[in-house]
Order: C-alpha cells, then structure tokens, then sequence
C-alpha cells in the first residue's frame, strides 16, 4: 500500500496540464497566467512626484523663498524651470519638472502672494519624496512569472503593463458522482433507514472555496450498469472526476469494475493513512483524472483537500508550493501504523506562533465534529505520541 508522498508522487506523473485561452483583464480574477508578462516601460516610467507641495532646484546658495512659476498637474507634460528663484506646484503623481530635483510637502511651506517660503526647520533634501524612473522595474523586467494565480495585484501589475487579455488555464471541467441507493436529497422525504446526500455539497463546496467549479453533481444507484453508463459519459465530458462511494472491497462496491471495463487505467487503490484508506485514483483513456473517494464524510473532505484539490492546481499550471507548517499546539498519540489527519482548530501562542488544536472526531462517519475547524494536519506514521510543539503539513478545508 502506498504511502501520501507515494500517492502524491503517481497523481502528479498521470496529471496533465489544461490548455490555455486568452481572456480579457477584467475577467481574469482568480486564473493562472500561462505565459510571463514583462514590463512595457520602466516603472515608474517618469520621475514621479510622491508628495503635493513644490519642486524647485536645490542651488548652492540655499534659497528658501521662490516665485511659484506655474502648476503641474498630475497627467500634464513636464514643464521646464528657467530659474533657480523659481518653483512649481506640484500635485502627488505628477511627472518631475524639468530643471528640478527637490521637492518639499505642501505642510513644509507658505504660500502667499505668488511665492512659496520653506517653514522654519524644513531641510529640503534632493530627490526625496520622488519615486525614481525605473526603480521599481525595468522595461522588459519579467513582472509576473507563468504559473502565478492572479488576484488583485497581479492583475493591477498586468493593467501597468498594457495588458487587455492574458494568456491563462482553461477551467478545468469537473464532475461530482455519489453512488449509494441509502442517499436522500436535501428537502426530499426520507425514511428511517436512509440518509441524506451531503458529501455532494461538501464536494463542490470545497471545490468551489479553492477556486474551481464543477460542472455537474450526479447521485448513482447502487448498480454496475447504471454507474458505468454515467461515467461513461462523465469522462468523455470533463478534464477530472471525483466520485464518492462505491469503492472499497463490499459487496456493492461496483465503481473500480466499471472503471476498469471502461479503461481507466488503475494507478493505485488504497494509501496507508487515516481516514480515507481506500482512496482510489486512475486515468482514462482520453486523459480523464479520475478520484473515487470513499463514501465515508470525513474521508471524503480529506482526500479532496489532501489529493485532488493539488491536482487540480496542477492541472491549471499553479507553481507547486508545499502545505504551509503550522504548530501542535497539544501532544497527540495515534496507534495505527498509519499516517493520521488530525482536524484541528487553528490559534496563536503570544509569539505569533500559528498552533494546531485537535479535534479528532468519533471516526470517519462523524462529519458534525468538523464543524468549527479549520482543516486538518498530517501526523507521520504511528503508532507515536508526537510532542507539542511538532512542526506539521496543515491543509484547510
């Protein structure tokens, strides 16, 4: 049986990348550049005024009194200073008048009858409160690299850089399959021996939450010509599958069959952790990436956040980062030769230390423990007792 990282390592030799598309700036929130965006001039492309007040030219003799010349204004063409007596207003963002390289805050002085005298105690220095050409980047400099997901600075650095359209992933398509005939939907009646289908909502929940859509949610019966015939269909349709249900070793366990018969090619089934142990992964014929999570709630929430959801970053072209570490905040035993996942709370220690609280739940049927935490952390192979303090791969929810 396959450890995580042995898992992780065959998802991430079967995942292949999503094409790409152009799409307009302004739908581009939340998508993965494909290709580098380099910078069309220098940033800031002119010496830019940082602060209102005046420009002048710091002379030798240390003038502190000078006729205001004129105005230049935030988006006007530079204008030019003929005298060292004189000086321009200045707005915040403005280009640098030519002749000047000083320039005071409109609190620093006192205007009166055309001239602009520095206050007592103001040393005007050179070039403070300008924002150099270039010094933030150079034309050409790679601004944004492939792979980055863009939020709001990207897609302002994108803006500076002319760009109306990026070159970014194509949105995976993702389909959502329960099976179980014991599954009742949300306002439906139900009898005593059925439940509700709830892993669907969780699914496409957490899907949602890391960005990503899926483009259909079906619930199966428990029988083999029903479920191959839906995923038959499913992966002609879509980019990756994630199926819940159906997939450890009883009875009607009927989804490893009908993937076979349609030729998913197996990679594994079943990873030495706790929950979700008979997580099974594949790929189809057409390059479908196929995830059949166990049916039970916990594993369910588990696996997608601990397998699919970086697959699924992989695909869209994400540059590959690790889990972030967080702290136990309290020691913890397991007794399984197993890795186990730890739902806990998230907190912090009086040094800014991020801590993870357990919350172990009654088993991986007891989805209502999960309630008010923030994910889970992966605790290496038992059986240990592993100590407060142990820095440990958090994922959330």
């Amino acid at each position: 049986m396959l450890t995580p990282a042995e898992a992780d390592a065959a998802i991430a030799a079967a995942i292949a990348p999503v094409s790409e598309e152009q799409v307009p700036l302004a739908a581009c929130a939340g998508r993965v550049l494909r290709a580098p965006i380099r910078a069309e001039r220098d940033a800031p492309p002119f010496d830019r005024v940082a602060m209102d007040g005046i420009a002048f030219a710091r002379g030798s003799e240390g003038r502190r009194r000078f006729r205001v010349a004129g105005i230049q204004a935030a988006g006007s063409a530079p204008l030019t200073l003929d005298s060292t007596a004189d000086c321009f207003e200045v707005m915040t963002g403005a280009v640098m008048p030519r002749g000047c390289d000083t320039v005071v805050p409109i609190e620093q002085i006192a205007m009166d009858a055309g001239e602009a005298e520095l206050s007592a105690g103001c040393e005007a220095e050179p070039w403070r409160h300008v924002h150099r050409q270039g010094s933030d980047a150079r034309s050409g400099d790679v601004l944004l690299e492939a792979g980055t997901t863009l939020a709001a600075p990207e897609l302002a650095i994108a803006a500076s850089a002319g760009r109306a359209e990026l070159a970014v992933s194509r949105a995976p398509r993702i389909a959502i399959l329960t099976t179980g005939d014991e599954l009742v939907e949300p306002g439906q009646p139900i009898l005593p021996h059925q439940v509700r289908r709830s892993n669907a909502y969780g699914l496409a929940a957490a899907l949602s939450l890391a960005g990503f859509a899926a483009s259909a949610n079906l619930q199966l019966p428990d029988r083999p010509d029903a479920i191959e015939t839906a995923l038959g269909e499913a992966l002609g349709d879509n980019d990756l599958l994630v199926l819940s249900g159906g997939v450890s070793a009883g009875r009607f366990d009927y989804v490893p069959a009908a993937l076979a018969s349609l030729g998913v090619r197996e990679a594994f089934h079943g990873v030495a952790q706790r929950p979700g142990r008979p997580l099974w992964f594949g790929k189809g014929p057409a390059g479908t990436a196929v995830f059949a999570l166990p049916g039970n709630p916990v594993s369910v929430l588990v696996c997608l956040a601990r397998y699919v959801v970086p697959a699924l970053r992989r695909m869209v072209g994400v540059r590959a980062v690790g889990p972030p570490r967080v702290a136990l905040a309290q020691e913890f035993r397991f007794e399984k030769r197993l890795t186990f996942f730890l739902p806990v709370k998230l907190g912090y220690d009086l040094q800014g230390r991020t801590l993870a609280q357990p919350r172990p739940t009654g088993g991986s049927g007891d989805f209502i423990s999960l309630a008010g935490t923030d994910g889970f952390i992966e605790l290496p192979q038992g059986p240990a007792t592993h100590a407060a303090g142990l820095a440990v791969p958090f994922f959330r929810w």
